[in-house]
């Protein structure tokens, strides 16, 4: 391997790491935004933000950077696509970041993929970078303003905007078939809006019959003990128990309270996850714990080592989404899981729960029943609420449909799929924080995780064995070890197509998440 080669990989991959570490800070600073951050304070934080994006920017459309990768792309092209660097090629993270000496698994990849990732980044001005993230800012403090006091015509006016630099963005990136391929793109690498649209579709002519013989079967659970009262600081630590013992390090991150929850990766030892607590209602804040460890899993599973570089990052959101479903659906959802946790639970809350038994316990946080808030869905009906927002955020980004609009399209549509109609926009419209971030294209990621993780889970229990035996002992470790080595160690090295196919021996498919559901809901429904 020439000397000159292997220099100029390390200075790639340095200034790699070091941009990161700049994201990374934007990431924190997001964070304290929907956690901390005082409203008052919305406009400074923007101005932070907004300077930090066009550093950032700076960073990956550097010339000098750019003609380094092109040279390394070129010495792959002529080696026949293969890395002409040799698998001890060591780098050293100290030079950029606080992480630890080590070595690249396949170089071939991390230049692919930063080259991929900076022949996008060169094609948006800055000052659209920089727009962008002023208006998220600002957009997600008029949203949280406007969902408190049920205002959607307060929060239209950032809508609009966003609505419009969204566009800019897709001209700017250019697309194969469609405007919102652009924005798809930017979080589900390589997939087309022609290929994530039948597969919706498909999933709803199958759902959609199961939802209805459900709601048809006369057998209904006792959902009022989930609403029964639930200290919240009993909440809190009851949850933060379930996150450790599917092994969540709260040693590498954090759980805190929001509006709307979610989870973010600062680096490779710092990982935060967010829910939000009802007294009255169980589910939200457990169930929602669950799923951030389960985005958290993932995070705190990446090679630490490659931190910085594509190697050392998730696939795509529908993958990570993949890894919070399963978690929080089919282990947390489990008869299994409360086998060994329901004990607990009542230990508990034990006022709440006392003469509750295990049986009909599990059959009120299996229910299936239309609902308003998606983050509270359940399994069989969640993929319908996602349908909702990908038909309306196309037609918003086509011209179709117009912002002051869109509450009457968003009723119509629940109606439609559901059977149901918000009494309100907080609970309609306004209740995802998505669109007042600019986050357009993200949606139909959580319907591609959903399938992906019944096509995961189904893999693990072929090779490893019935997981209900371990999970009734309190033990999801088995689990836990066969994603670290199947998906979490592999960073970007595969497209999500590319891994699905890789670890289940297919591509994506629908069948195993309704054989779940049949399943699972058959025997309680009667089916």
């Amino acid at each position: 391997m020439p000397e000159n080669t292997t220099r100029l990989f390390e200075e790639v991959c340095q200034h790699a790491r070091r941009t990161a570490v700049m994201a990374s800070i934007n990431e924190l600073l997001g964070w304290d935004e929907r956690t901390q951050l005082p409203s008052a304070g919305a406009e400074h934080r923007a101005d932070q933000s907004t300077l930090l994006a066009g550093l950032i920017h700076q960073r990956w459309v550097d010339e000098k950077f750019g003609g380094q990768i092109e040279e390394l792309s070129a010495s792959l092209e002529a080696e026949g696509g293969q890395s002409p660097f040799s698998s001890s090629t060591s780098i050293d993270a100290g030079k950029s970041c606080s992480t630890k000496k080590g070595t690249v698994p396949d170089a071939a990849v991390v230049v692919r993929r930063l080259k991929r990732q900076r022949d996008k980044k060169v094609k948006l001005p800055q000052t659209l970078v920089e727009e962008l993230a002023r208006t998220a800012v600002m957009g997600q403090q008029a949203w949280q303003e406007a969902r408190r006091n049920d205002d959607f015509p307060a929060f239209q006016p950032l809508l609009e905007r966003t609505v419009e630099l969204k566009r800019e963005q897709a001209e700017a990136l250019g697309y194969p078939q469609c405007p919102y391929d652009a924005l798809l793109d930017e979080f589900e690498p390589e997939e087309l809006t022609a290929n994530v649209g039948p597969v919706l579709e498909k999933l709803r002519e199958e759902l959609v019959p199961l939802v209805t013989s459900i709601q048809q079967s006369g057998r209904q659970p006792d959902c009022s003990v989930l609403h029964r009262k639930f200290p919240v600081e009993v909440q809190d630590r009851f949850a933060r128990e379930a996150a450790a013992a599917i092994g969540f390090d709260f040693n590498r991150g954090r759980l805190d309270v929001t509006t709307h929850p979610f989870c973010c990766g600062l680096g490779p030892n710092d990982c935060r996850i967010t829910t939000r607590f009802y007294e009255d209602f169980f589910n939200a804040a457990f169930f929602g714990v669950l799923h951030e460890a389960g985005h958290g899993l993932y995070e705190q599973g990446l090679p630490v080592e490659q931190y910085g570089l594509p190697s050392g990052e998730f696939v795509s959101l529908g993958i990570h989404e993949s890894q919070s479903r399963l978690w929080e659906n089919l282990v947390g959802r489990s008869r299994a899981f409360w086998t060994h946790f329901y004990p607990r639970a009542q230990e508990n809350f034990p006022v709440a729960l006392g003469d509750v038994s295990p049986d009909d316990f599990f059959f009120a946080v299996s229910e299936v029943r239309p609902s308003l808030i998606r983050v509270e869905a359940d399994e069989a009906t969640y993929n319908l609420h996602i349908l909702v927002r990908f038909e309306l955020e196309r037609a918003l980004l086509d011209g179709d449909l117009q912002a002051a609009d869109l509450p009457g399209a968003w009723n119509e549509k629940y109606q439609r799929y559901l059977g149901i109609t918000p009494p309100n926009d907080r609970e309609g419209v306004l209740q995802d924080v998505h669109w007042s971030a600019g986050l357009i294209g993200y949606f139909p990621t959580y319907s591609l995780g959903n399938l992906y993780a019944a096509q995961f889970f189904a893999q693990a229990e072929s090779e490893t064995g019935n997981l209900a035996e371990p999970f009734a002992e309190g033990d999801f470790r088995p689990l836990l070890d066969w994603l670290r080595e199947k998906i979490h160690r592999h960073g970007q090295r595969y497209t999500a197509a590319e891994l699905v196919e890789r670890v289940t021996g297919r591509g994506l498919s629908a069948a195993p998440l309704v054989e779940h559901l049949h399943t699972k809901m058959g025997p309680l429904y009667g089916l």
